[in-house]
């Protein structure tokens, strides 16, 4: 069959549209492996010696001082960055540091900005559809048919992220903390062994980030989650292990209480207030 011939059979499901598993072995170790990892801005240390492990299905929260590399850690991990030294291994197979964006995003890591960034103009259910679709183009994106398959993992995702009654209204209609919602739901979509969420509640009322706890936490188990986040109030309310950052390295490690309660930290966060410290 030509490519032509192929486009306009609208009964053919395009590969691109099938679900993927996840190639990530786990099998002998955590999901995520960063040792020895050090990043240099024109001889400024911004990551020094991290060694930071995730086990599969875990939920971590990453928490530190304005500077202390969170951002370029997550940059690190999602191919933006390069170390200067150091190894990150996703699984016990893949080393992400021979691999480009595009490719460790196809081995199930999604990373979820601070600002929503989804399609205004379409509906809940379209911008989660446009989600499910590795393939980007144009063409095989509009002419690939929905199955029953993708509906049915549409639906399971709508309800995971509170948006079921919306499924038909333009995004840009949402609340900010909808919005935010709706672009962890497009992560979902794709179905991520590790979702990486930088300061989802920044801006939420106290309803969504109450609804929003709820959200990342009963994600953790399918996935593995890691939450950056500034607001000491919301890591206390999701935290089942705290690491702290300062200066491009792990200061402690540890429960919400036990870090909160070391020396070290507390002279790190020594006149912060609690939505600063972060």
């Amino acid at each position: 069959m030509s490519l032509i011939d192929s486009l306009k059979d609208r009964d053919r499901v395009f590969d691109f549209m099938a679900p993927q598993a996840s190639p990530v072995d786990v099998r002998h170790g955590p999901i995520l492996y960063m040792e020895d990892v050090t990043v240099s801005f024109d001889g400024f240390k911004a990551i020094n010696n991290l060694n930071l492990t995730i086990d599969d299905g875990e939920l971590r929260c990453i928490i530190g001082p304005n500077g202390a590399g969170k951002t370029t850690m997550m940059d690190i991990i999602t191919g933006k960055t390069q170390p200067t030294q150091g190894s990150v291994w996703f699984g016990s197979r893949h080393n992400l540091l021979t691999m480009n964006e595009p490719e460790i995003a196809s081995l199930g890591i999604g990373r979820k900005f601070q600002k929503p960034t989804v399609f205004e103009a379409l509906s809940v259910f379209h911008n989660l559809e446009l989600a499910m679709a590795a393939d980007k183009r144009i063409l095989p994106t509009l002419t690939a048919r929905m199955t029953g398959e993708i509906r049915d993992r549409i639906e399971e995702v709508l309800e995971t992220i509170g948006l079921t009654a919306l499924r038909h209204q333009p995004a840009g209609i949402l609340s900010h903390g909808q919005k935010q919602w709706l672009e962890i739901g497009m992560l979902l979509m794709q179905r991520p062994r590790l979702l990486l969420v930088d300061e989802p509640v920044a801006g939420m009322t106290e309803q969504e980030m109450e609804r929003t706890a709820e959200l990342l936490t009963g994600l953790a188990g399918q996935q593995s989650v890691v939450v950056v986040e500034h607001d000491m109030g919301f890591v206390r309310s999701i935290a089942r292990q705290v690491t702290v950052l300062h200066q491009g390295s792990v200061l402690a490690e540890g429960t919400m209480d036990e870090v909160s309660s070391d020396p070290s930290v507390v002279e790190v966060y020594l006149g912060a207030d609690d939505g600063e410290a972060a």
